[in-house]
């Protein structure tokens, strides 16, 4: 039986919905950035670290698998004790554990504190979603998110150019350097202006087996598509599988399970726009660690030069996000979302073609297209998913909606690591890579070919999603 939507809105307060947005938004804000300043780090902490491509796409997987495991644990964590609460300990693991990832002398290390660093991420990223959707009037839910998530992709924007020029000037782990002074004005922020907390699930369990299971299954997955074809990654896939197979049936016997896996059967507007996420970052997640290897490896550009160029993707994904997001409060969702899916899947055939000689002015040009596909599909999504629960599983529904995406994105790496060690082989960065340029390449057309797919795909998905019900907000 699917679950009703709220019909009548309550009286909401101006000052508490203002300051849940600029909170949320300073906290969305430094992910992003964090994730595109590094994109054009990588191959300067490649060289020093002595990674190869395929080790190099882990410093952003491990950061995603911590993400993944810990959203939904977090984000039900959060429904019982308080939203504000799990919020602020994740802004200080954040920016802590960044510090020690200034310091890591060794790739195996930076990697474990990238893991770490994911897990404090997961306890505020998809709680900001669930603060500011708790403090929205449903009729202004895709304009708030809209700016929210506009300003993420701001964040994203900038990350490139000054990730770049910090990593030019002052080395990577400059970088990580930052996350300290931007935690504690995050956290100062929360407190004096954050006098709320939100836990309408206060009183039930916590799904302590549920949570275990769900990121070991994760985790499992991850690692089975990373290391394919080998029989470890088998095996890890097939550990996965069973995994999946056993947390369902645990959250179908637990009073108040983690995750009421009944969603996924009875709510299709719930199940299909969690999967259009997947399909989403599946196919898109990967450009900007592809494009910034073949900017520096295969042309020979700086760090600052590569992240110049790659900036118009987040600079126009946030620019129109902030035009676009009351569009999904007057629009069906699955329609403008499905338009982005399908403008995403033009852009990146067009990057199956990528040549050492690519004209850098096409480069930049489909780039800002693709910053319109994620505009168009980002924020009708996430209302989409928002609106087919009730209040008392925001935290879940925030956490499932960066939950799947963080999946995607996953699987997007794994692919890209496992494509890379079939293909590149395992290259080491020292230099320019001018005797590697026809693997690498070579590896790249394949990479977008298999993404084009996948956004094709995620057209379908999108539109299969159904409607939103229009309540009294319209």
């Amino acid at each position: 039986m699917k679950r009703a939507i709220r019909t009548v809105e309550p009286s909401w307060d101006r000052r508490k919905k203002l300051a849940a947005l600029f909170v949320t938004t300073l906290s969305t804000f430094l992910t992003p950035f964090m994730a595109a300043s590094l994109a054009v780090a990588v191959p300067s902490i490649g060289r020093e670290l002595r990674m190869g491509p395929a080790a190099m796409s882990w410093v952003a997987t491990s950061f995603l698998l911590g993400v993944g495991v810990f959203l939904v644990p977090m984000g039900r964590l959060a429904d019982i004790v308080g939203r504000k609460k799990v919020f602020l300990y994740g802004i200080a693991t954040f920016a802590g554990v960044s510090l020690l990832c200034a310091t890591a002398r060794s790739a195996n290390a930076l990697l474990v504190y990238r893991f770490f660093q994911g897990a404090g991420a997961a306890m505020t990223f998809g709680n900001g979603i669930a603060i500011l959707t708790s403090a929205s009037p449903p009729s202004e839910r895709g304009k708030m998110l809209g700016i929210n998530i506009g300003i993420s992709y701001l964040g994203g924007s900038l990350g490139p150019i000054l990730g770049g020029l910090l990593t030019d000037h002052f080395g990577w782990r400059s970088i990580f350097l930052l996350a300290g002074p931007l935690g504690a004005l995050i956290i100062a922020a929360t407190l004096t202006m954050i006098r709320e907390e939100w836990a309408e699930a206060g009183g039930e369990d916590f799904d302590y087996v549920g949570s275990a299971a769900f990121g070991l299954t994760l985790a499992a997955f991850i690692y089975g598509v990373t290391a394919m074809p080998s029989s470890r990654g088998l095996g890890a896939l097939l550990l996965g599988l069973a995994g999946a197979v056993s947390f369902v049936k645990w959250e179908k016997r637990v009073r108040h399970p983690l995750l009421d896996v009944g969603l996924f059967t009875s709510n299709r507007l719930f199940a299909f726009s969690n999967l259009a996420g997947i399909v989403n970052y599946i196919a898109t997640y990967s450009v900007a660690f592809l494009l910034s290897l073949y900017l520096q490896a295969v042309r020979g550009m700086s760090a600052r030069d590569a992240g110049l160029l790659l900036v118009s993707q987040p600079l126009v994904q946030g620019v129109f996000t902030l035009c676009f997001g009351k569009l999904s409060d007057w629009i069906q969702p699955r329609f403008v979302a499905s338009a982005g899916m399908a403008l995403a899947a033009v852009t990146l055939l067009f990057f199956s073609f990528l040549s050492a000689g690519t004209s850098l002015v096409s480069i930049v040009s489909v780039l800002a297209l693709l910053g319109l596909s994620f505009a168009l599909f980002a924020v009708p999504n996430a209302n989409a998913l928002m609106a087919s629960v009730d209040s008392r599983a925001f935290g879940v529904a925030s956490g499932m909606l960066v939950s799947t995406g963080t999946v995607g994105q996953l699987l997007s790496m794994g692919l890209t690591s496992l494509v890379f060690a079939l293909y590149a082989g395992p290259v080491v960065m020292t230099s320019r890579l001018s005797d590697q340029a026809v693997p690498l390449l070579q590896s790249m057309g394949l990479l977008f070919r298999i993404f084009t797919g996948v956004a094709l795909l995620g057209v379908l998905v999108s539109f299969l999603r159904g409607n939103v019900k229009r309540d009294a907000r319209m």
